[in-house]
């Protein structure tokens, strides 16, 4: 039943947000910033420019809203919103490398390796990435998009993004064991 409820009121918020009523603006933005913050985050390491990007993306939200269907989630709108925002931003600043051989190996991706890492850890590590491996392990593990959208969406090629993924997970592996390794005190 709340479930419902919160959809019906954040259906009316959308549609007095879309007339520029700047109250219903603020609401939707206390809403959804805490998350975008953190899909912003996960592109851009500096979290006063991932402030900014946030900022800019929801400044374009409000500008689109009208164009906002109600076909699909608000926030996944939103969100799709956050991403381009935050790789147009790292396109400006010139901060995107991709390496660029579109080698491609096969592997197994299930995950054998048992830790115990906290979560801002976890971040690190993926801060610690390279930026192309860093840009594409997000878009697919955690945004979810498939190798064909990251390669449209960053302008490589299905191969580049597959390499690129491979290399990432294959870099975060080793950093994990070498954390869970440092933690036990075991080399």
């Amino acid at each position: 039943m709340k479930v419902i409820q919160l959809h019906k009121n954040e259906t009316k918020l959308i549609q007095r947000a879309a007339k520029h009523n700047r109250e219903a603006q603020h609401v939707l933005y206390e809403l959804h910033s805490p998350k975008m913050l953190s899909v912003c985050r996960y592109y851009i390491k500096d979290v006063h420019q991932a402030e900014e990007v946030m900022l800019n993306g929801f400044f374009k939200v409000f500008r689109y809203l009208k164009t906002f269907k109600n076909e699909g989630s608000f926030e996944g709108w939103v969100r799709r919103i956050m991403v381009r925002e935050a790789i147009s931003y790292l396109r400006q600043k010139k901060k995107i490398e991709f390496a660029t051989e579109d080698e491609y190996i096969e592997h197994d991706y299930t995950n054998n390796i048992k830790t115990n890492i906290e979560v801002a850890e976890i971040q690190q590590l993926i801060d610690s990435l390279p930026e192309g491996y860093r840009i594409v392990f997000v878009m697919y593990a955690i945004e979810g998009y498939k190798h064909r959208e990251i390669a449209k969406l960053l302008n490589i090629s299905e191969g580049t993004s597959k390499s690129q993924l491979f290399k990432a997970r294959q870099m975060l592996q080793k950093k994990i064991k070498e954390l869970n390794n440092s933690s036990y005190g075991t080399n």
